[in-house]
């Protein structure tokens, strides 16, 4: 019988089937630590990704609830404006000839910041 196909035990080879199984024991257990190392790292990036992200997206709340308020503000602000205008088309002829002339009167300063901002250029 060869000595490679001889059992760990007493006898010839057995020892030499010893240290190899010492050594491969070790390179494998070299082996576990290492890829246990590379796995704690990525674990503790991963951790860290989803820290941040979680800090982002409170972040990103905050932004929306405030922006919500600003909008609620202006929406009320609007309201009020078109009740008013409302109001005063309802009304009487001389609210009408008043909004007659700021209308009017808005376009002519319209056309005439126009004719300023067009002889600015040249």
């Amino acid at each position: 019988m060869a000595s490679w196909a001889r059992g760990p035990g007493p006898g010839p080879g057995g020892g030499a089937a010893a240290v190899t199984d010492t050594d491969t024991d070790a390179l494998l257990d070299g082996e576990n630590r290492r890829l246990a190392d590379g796995l704690a790292a990525k674990v503790t990036r991963l951790k860290t990704l989803a820290l941040d992200m979680d800090r982002d997206a409170e972040e990103q709340n905050r932004y929306l609830d405030g922006m919500d308020s600003d909008f609620s503000s202006v929406t009320s602000l609007l309201s009020g404006s078109v009740k008013r205008f409302s109001t005063m088309t309802r009304s009487g002829r001389d609210n009408r000839r008043l909004l007659l002339c700021v209308a009017v009167g808005l376009i002519v300063l319209f056309f005439f910041l126009s004719y300023l901002v067009s002889k600015a250029r040249t």
